[in-house]
């Protein structure tokens, strides 16, 4: 039966080479990246061969804790982690559970994390080939720190089977997998400056993780190379009962599986309550915001076009630090105006079909284009304004504020009108219902782009005016032409504003049911 699962897991793995010849190029480009990765590994565990025994043991006790920790988190993060041997799919299957356990403990080998896992920690043998004790011992702590790894990773995903099926985890943690990515220059520039700062430290922190779970098996060939027979044999202890804990864990949390699988079909929730309706005036303008408001908040289609805007005050931040020029901050107004404003210039693309009920219920095309602008400005008004507010406590420069602050409100007015504008006449190719956030659905690319790049040039074109004053109170240093610039930004944007929402309502009205056919071909 171990056998079968084996061959079983190795068939759905060249399986995936007969999907079409864009996913092959994809599988291809990951393989390429991940060997590049354990080919550079490999070559920095052979040079350790050659480093002093202190060296060598922390930068493997500590790389060995970092990859049995990425093992234990990035299944919570990855929505798309493999479940091609999913536990669920043997509930009607009279499998002995020691030789599942077995079989699905094996089978995480099979495949690009566990291969590459696989062979960088037998190369610490490598590393510690200096003694046959020490080679040993790093060959055996380096098989205990695999398994662990690999089953702690069949814990962590069979003890949150029932959060992972649900689609509002995967869309939540595919987005939240980003801010890392986003954040990767700066953390990437921390971390470094900390390693470099703190080398002295690095060896008393490898020495302590070598006695937790994490490091212990990862340990054991330095140690045996030290001479410290003793500490070796108790970390190789501490090691296999990790292990037989985690097998422990995982028999009792399959069983449960098995007998009882995830199920997410309802959502268990009590009817009764109104929610945002309650509380929002009983108006077409403000139904139409409460319904706005709502996807705002639940829908991770909409949370992954805003994941910038709270990241940009630390990009910003960190880069202005490096530099000790605070000045570049000022721009958070502004450039958080402009996102937050163009947001909702694909507003009725990610309805879609749930347009019609906006058709169907006579809504007025004016109270439509109001009730969306006005429940995206009831939070991007506030963020705009400490973007715009909040650098100024670091550059100290106080002359700025009202001309920055005007340029930010001309900003996130006249963008809303103008996206009132755009979405009541255009369509783009967004992710549909219930789809992740991140996929590319077909369609008009060219036009999708047009629209987006046209609309954004037409918004610099009605700023203009704003900016202009901007650049007279730069040349002429008098902070009068902010005040102005104040005025007009509030004033104009408000105007274009009204324009925008009237504009786009009076199209709405014009050509109500032929956007929804463009938004039917989009599906």
């Amino acid at each position: 039966m171990v056998a079968h699962l084996l061959s079983l897991k190795w068939r759905l793995l060249l399986n995936g080479f007969r999907r079409s010849p864009g996913q092959v190029v994809g599988i291809a480009i990951g393989g390429l990246y991940a060997l590049g990765v354990v080919a550079a590994l490999l070559v920095g565990l052979v040079s350790l061969r050659w480093a002093d025994i202190e060296t060598a043991h922390t930068a493997v006790v500590l790389g060995g804790a970092a990859a049995t920790l990425g093992w234990a988190v990035v299944p919570l993060l990855a929505s798309a982690a493999d479940m091609t041997l999913d536990p669920a799919r043997f509930t009607t299957s009279a499998i002995p559970m020691r030789q599942l356990l077995l079989g699905l403990a094996l089978a995480g080998f099979i495949g690009l994390p566990g291969l590459s896992t696989l062979v960088v920690a037998l190369f610490t043998v490598a590393t510690w080939w200096r003694s046959v004790p020490a080679a040993v011992g790093a060959l055996v702590g380096a098989v205990l720190g695999v398994l662990i790894c690999v089953v702690l990773s069949k814990v962590i995903t069979t003890a949150t089977a029932s959060l992972a099926a649900s689609r509002r985890f995967k869309d939540v943690s595919g987005v939240a997998v980003l801010v890392p990515l986003m954040l990767m220059g700066p953390i990437v520039a921390v971390v470094g400056r900390g390693v470099s700062g703190s080398t002295g430290y690095l060896p008393e922190l490898a020495r302590t993780v070598s006695w937790t779970p994490l490091g212990a098996a990862w340990a054991v060939g330095g140690d045996l190379a030290s001479g410290n027979v003793a500490a070796a044999l108790l970390k190789a202890l501490i090691a296999l009962a990790t292990l037989l804990a985690l097998f422990a864990c995982w028999n009792a949390l399959l069983k449960r599986a098995l007998v009882t699988p995830p199920y997410s079909g309802g959502s268990g929730k009590r009817g009764g309550k109104l929610g945002l309706f309650g509380i929002l005036p009983a108006t077409p303008t403000g139904a139409v915001a409460a319904r706005s408001l709502s996807y705002w908040l639940r829908d991770p289609r909409y949370a992954a076009a805003l994941l910038v805007v709270p990241l940009f005050p630390a990009i910003f931040l960190f880069q202005s630090s490096q530099s000790g020029n605070y000045s570049m901050l000022t721009i958070l107004g502004p450039l958080g105006a402009f996102v937050l404003a163009w947001s909702i210039a694909a507003d009725v693309s990610y309805d879609n079909t749930a347009f019609a009920l906006h058709l169907a219920a006579g809504v007025r095309g004016v109270h439509d284009r109001l009730g969306r602008a006005l429940a995206c400005l009831s939070f991007a008004l506030p963020v705009v304004l400490i973007f715009a507010v909040g650098p100024f406590f670091l550059t100290r420069d106080w002359s700025w504020l009202p001309g920055v602050l005007g340029l930010s409100l001309g900003v996130l007015f006249t963008g809303l009108g103008l996206s009132s504008v755009v979405s009541a006449r255009y369509t783009s190719n967004v992710p549909l219902p219930g789809d992740s956030p991140f996929k590319k659905p077909p369609g008009n690319v060219a036009q999708t782009l047009a629209v987006q790049f046209g609309g954004m040039a037409v918004l610099f074109l009605l700023v203009l005016p704003e900016l202009a004053l901007v650049i007279v109170q730069s040349v002429t240093g008098d902070p009068l032409w902010g005040w102005i610039n104040l005025a007009v930004g509030a004033v104009l944007g408000v105007i274009l504003f009204v324009a925008g929402v009237r504009i786009g309502g009076r199209w709405l009205d014009q050509r109500g049911p032929e956007l929804f056919a463009q938004l039917i071909v989009n599906r």
